[in-house]
């Protein structure tokens, strides 16, 4: 059985004399659709909830147990990139600004970070940073981040599918599944889709030139 993630990081950190470490994930770089969600959490070393691990391997009711645990002795913030955002400036720069934003709404400003993956989002200065990659399988606090951004993600995805019935969105959180495509095929693009995308791009480039 593999080894779930631990404190060992943030307690690496502790020893070098930061106080507050907080863990920082992002989910929903690949979708076609929707905002990428970011999330960042700040544990009581004395309190770590249990069952926390990498969101994609818990299911759905791990996940919302963990989270009561994160919320009762966390400092917990989320940030989002709009599709507008993820257009104009291109999808990681958007999860990085999201990354930005919630650790900028955190209650108590934290003196550290671990960030999954292996780029540190350019717009942390004065923040001590540690990317970690596949962080969520190894950080409890990017755990927790992971578990926090998918739960709030997976939430706005049902209600934006709520508005735009026909794409699978309550299901599929707007990755391009087979369902997702054919909604595309018989309902065409709505506001919430990815244009830079090039699925998106090649359908509305499509219809373009059919229009022409």
């Amino acid at each position: 059985m593999t080894q779930g993630p631990d404190y060992s990081l943030e307690q690496a950190l502790c020893e070098k004399g930061f106080s507050r470490i907080v863990g920082v994930d992002e989910v929903g770089r690949g979708p076609w659709a929707g905002p990428v969600t970011a999330a960042a959490v700040w544990l009581d070393p004395l309190h770590i909830p249990t069952g926390l691990d990498d969101s994609k391997k818990l299911s759905a009711t791990k996940r919302l147990a963990a989270l009561d645990g994160i919320h009762a002795f966390g400092d917990v913030s989320l940030g989002h990139a709009s599709v507008e955002e993820i257009d104009s400036l291109n999808i990681l720069r958007a999860s990085h600004l999201a990354m930005e934003r919630a650790i900028a709404g955190l209650l108590v400003p934290p003196d550290a970070a671990l960030i999954d993956g292996n780029m540190v989002p350019k717009g942390l200065h004065g923040l001590k940073t540690q990317t970690v990659i596949k962080g969520d399988g190894k950080s409890v606090s990017i755990a927790a981040a992971s578990i926090v951004a998918k739960i709030c993600r997976d939430a706005l995805m049902v209600a934006l599918a709520q508005q735009h019935p026909g794409y699978g969105w309550d299901t599929n959180a707007g990755y391009g599944t087979k369902a997702h495509q054919l909604g595309l095929q018989n309902l065409g693009v709505t506001p919430h889709h990815r244009r830079s995308f090039k699925p998106i791009h090649n359908i509305l480039y499509q219809e373009k030139n059919l229009s022409d």
